[in-house]
């Protein structure tokens, strides 16, 4: 993969503005995230040190639920926009490839909608603050995806029931 490959990102995030709860409305394969978990959230919230908590929730295949927990820290330079997430326990987290790469790709002006991917094109997330989005927005923040050469033929969209992990 070249440069010229290299997804852009948004400018600049206001990161108070992103903390909270998104629920997941597609997303690439991800061998920690089966096909069938549902019930997809992730909520973000400023650690004191000024990293950001995940808590990454779900339903699994059998309607149990998963929770899992880590640490975001803003790359120097990116207005907030390219962020490094772990989910190792502290003891690990500095172990190379470790990390993975969270780049916000587009944000809708209001924070209630945002496309999230790797640099790598393997991972990508369409977020949003309500676990339905219109479909006339979930096309358009998909095709800013395809535009940044994500290959989506495999994207998995997140069933919600109604029955979020709590």
């Amino acid at each position: 993969m070249n440069d010229a490959s290299t997804p852009v990102t948004v400018a600049a995030v206001d990161l108070q503005r992103y903390l909270g709860t998104w629920y997941e409305i597609a997303r690439l394969p991800m061998r920690h995230e089966p096909a069938d978990y549902t019930d997809i959230t992730a909520t973000y919230s400023l650690n004191p040190g000024g990293s950001v908590r995940v808590l990454n929730r779900a339903r699994d295949g059998e309607g149990e639920p998963q929770e899992s927990e880590g640490e975001a820290t803003v790359v120097e330079g990116s207005g907030n926009a390219k962020l490094e997430v772990s989910f190792m326990p502290d003891g690990l987290k500095w172990i190379p490839f470790t990390k993975g790469d969270y780049w916000i790709l587009r944000l809708d002006p209001d924070y209630r909608t945002a496309l999230v991917g790797s640099p790598d094109h393997k991972y990508l997330w369409l977020l949003a603050r309500e676990p339905v989005l219109p479909a006339p927005v979930q096309h358009d923040f998909l095709d800013t995806a395809r535009a940044q050469g994500y290959e989506l033929q495999d994207l998995i969209l997140t069933p919600h029931t109604g029955n979020p992990v709590r």
